[in-house]
């Protein structure tokens, strides 16, 4: 079974060492970089790229708001999870928006950030309950960004239908097995919701879909 490889970022060197030696107890996880700001970061990802970061956001040199623009536009596969100390809305909200796949605090149990590298790394997304909401009072009832499915996006019913399943944090197996199509085929229809709906990852899929009420959180 192949180990899901990460980067920690983060300028507090007891915390990045302590969250590494916590996280290497875990089987399903390898830790390739550890880096104190995202310039370190992205100079070592020239050389060996990972699967999932877990990126501080409050860091001297480059931040993490600068961080999670420059991966996704140098490295968009790399899925980023925001591991910080800051719990508010406007945080929260501003990192989806830029491309994050996920948003933890620091005092999160080791379980939940596991849980959350493994589905950000099969699903493209971690949303928890804290994120849930944010996603659902920031951009749906205070409207803050204005819906653009109806007369502007049309999806087929199987794109619909894949749509719902990813939402359910399916992979593209899982999906697959439940259409009878090929995990190629449901990529082709995931990079086609994308290109459609002018998102950049998974997770901005989701928030998509809930925005235009196409599927219930």
């Amino acid at each position: 079974m192949k180990k899901i490889s990460i980067a920690l970022v983060d300028d507090h060197v007891l915390f990045r060492k302590g969250l590494a030696a916590i996280l290497k107890t875990f089987e399903s996880i390898e830790i390739v970089h550890q880096a104190s700001n995202g310039v370190e970061l992205l100079e070592m990802l020239k050389n060996v790229e990972v699967d999932v970061v877990l990126l501080d956001l409050e860091m001297q040199g480059m931040d993490g708001m600068q961080t999670t623009k420059k991966l996704n536009e140098a490295f968009p596969e790399v899925k980023i999870i925001i591991l910080s100390m800051y719990d508010d809305d406007h945080f929260i909200q501003h990192l989806m928006e830029l491309g994050a796949n996920g948003y933890l605090l620091k005092d999160t149990e080791p379980e939940e950030v596991i849980l959350a590298v493994q589905s950000a790394y099969e699903n493209g997304f971690y949303f928890n309950e804290r994120v849930s909401k944010v996603v659902i009072n920031g951009l749906i009832k205070k409207n803050k960004v204005k819906p653009v499915f109806r007369g502007n996006v049309k999806l087929s019913p199987r794109e619909l239908e894949v749509l719902a399943l990813i939402c359910q944090e399916q992979t593209n197996v899982e999906i697959g097995e439940q259409l009878f199509l090929s995990s190629r085929t449901i990529e082709g229809y995931r990079n086609r919701l994308l290109e459609k709906t002018n998102t950049r990852n998974t997770a901005g899929l989701v928030v998509f879909a809930l925005k235009n009420n196409l599927v219930e959180l």
